[in-house]
């Protein structure tokens, strides 16, 4: 890379490493009280990162990572959601910056990434509700107020249009009704002029940067059907550019704003939320990015109108042309290249890649090393994608960070999928020792960041994918 100041590391969720659920004053967030599957686990050690953390980032160091992207628990730092902050969560991020910042690897914070205070979901049915919003605002401004001189990146939600599909009822503490699609508008909109009022505080009041954040899968048309060509071209529109143009002082997509008019949904937006949403600007944007979809319109029920917003529930189709992983995920860095340059040749603002990996089965013995050959490949062949986007098509890159890349619990609660190149000793019903332990993908990192990437490209063809 030529930038020697891109920046390289890993990103994690609070929920999914730290633990200590209820330690020093803690409050409950909804993942705490979540009922799992018998074959699943839950959220209340994660990798036990609170008490770990500067083994962790001794690790990370060794890796040369000069960036870690975490988030903050809302129910750490304030128990209730919008009551009295909890000091002694607030001390422990102070430790826990001051840690990365003594290992020379900057801290990004997050502080939003799907942890509901509990509080908030059981009263108020959480983002549904404009108390959670002022709520929020209260708590995101406090927290840049605490951490302003150390954290310069930040970003509101993590992949905050998945707020505009269904996924948006699981992730925004909404426990109960009927999940209608005004409902979905609602807390969409609801979330985004969360974002812009945090944004535009940042941007008034300190020097600190801040972006907005998408989960970007690349979709494709099944054939060159006009209907699978349309089908794509709308989800594009209003779960990916209706958000990114958000975060960029152009409101919201006409064509978005029309649906809502034709369709007569009942929106609560009122004037002053969307000035206020007008106003944001984006330092950079952010992206994850794990695999492409493909749509086939022929999948849509033939009596029954859905909405663009759902049409991944439906639509959805394999590609023949791609392998996948063992969850169904479809392996495509070109798919990347072109996703990196979407957002950049579109808005022509820095790409700040913050998610990136593959999950798989993994298994220690106890005694020999993983030989993760598969997870080399596909960081190799992503890495060398992002490149050629800088390289040959002009692409502004700000750095890459892998996600999970010391393995943790995944949103869906199950242990056995991994994405790191460090192996942590336990499943999903045994915590054990909670060692960890270097996979084979571990030094390959090393030498690409010790490298800046110089080292990409060799072998990238040599291996083979799982």
């Amino acid at each position: 890379m030529k930038n020697k100041d891109f920046l390289w590391g890993n990103s994690v969720s609070s929920m999914q490493t730290e633990g200590a659920w209820n330690e020093e004053g803690k409050g409950l967030s909804v993942y705490d009280m979540r009922k799992m599957p018998e074959n699943l686990s839950d959220w209340k050690v994660g990798i036990d990162e609170y008490h770990r953390y500067e083994e962790d980032f001794d690790l990370m160091k060794e890796l040369g990572m000069n960036c870690y992207r975490f988030s903050i628990s809302w129910s750490r730092v304030n128990p209730t959601g919008d009551g009295e902050f909890n000091e002694a969560g607030i001390q422990y991020y102070e430790r826990f910056i001051n840690a990365l910042i003594s290992r020379g690897i900057e801290p990004m914070i997050c502080l939003y990434h799907f942890d509901m205070p509990f509080n908030l979901a059981e009263k108020y049915n959480g983002f549904l509700s404009k108390h959670v919003v002022d709520a929020f605002i209260r708590y995101s401004i406090e927290m840049v107020k605490r951490f302003e001189k150390k954290v310069k990146w930040w970003i509101s939600f993590n992949e905050q249009n998945h707020y505009f599909d269904s996924k948006s009822f699981r992730l925004s503490g909404y426990l109960n009704g009927e999940k209608t699609l005004e409902e979905l508008y609602q807390i969409y909109h609801n979330v985004m002029y969360s974002h812009a009022c945090v944004a535009n505080y940042i941007h008034e009041n300190t020097e600190c940067k801040i972006g907005g954040m998408v989960a970007y899968s690349d979709t494709y048309p099944h054939t060159c059907h006009p209907k699978d060509i349309l089908i794509s071209r709308k989800w594009d529109e209003f779960v990916n550019y209706n958000t990114l143009d958000a975060f960029t002082s152009k409101g919201y997509s006409k064509e978005v704003m029309n649906y809502i008019k034709t369709k007569n949904l009942k929106v609560d937006m009122t004037e002053e939320e969307l000035k206020e949403i007008q106003k944001v600007t984006s330092d950079f944007l952010s992206l994850s990015y794990y695999r492409t979809n493909t749509f086939d319109h022929t999948l849509l029920p033939e009596n029954e109108e859905v909405a663009p917003n759902y049409y991944l529930d439906y639509c959805l189709k394999k590609n023949p042309y791609l392998v996948e992983t063992e969850w169904g995920w479809q392996i495509d860095p070109d798919g990347y290249r072109d996703v990196l340059n979407k957002v950049y040749q579109r808005y022509r603002l820095p790409v700040f890649s913050i998610e990136n990996g593959i999950g798989v089965i993994e298994k220690w013995d106890g005694e020999n090393m993983i030989e993760d050959d598969y997870r080399i490949d596909f960081h190799e062949k992503h890495i060398q994608a992002m490149k050629k986007a800088i390289d040959e098509d002009g692409v502004e890159i700000i750095g890459y960070l892998g996600w999970g890349m010391i393995d943790i619990l995944s949103s869906q609660g199950d242990m056995d999928k991994r994405y790191g190149v460090v192996y942590v000793n336990r499943d999903n019903k045994n915590m054990l020792d909670l060692k960890r332990v270097k996979k084979r993908s571990f030094d390959w990192l090393k030498q690409v960041i010790h490298t800046n990437g110089a080292s990409i490209g060799a072998n990238v063809n040599q291996r083979g994918g799982k």
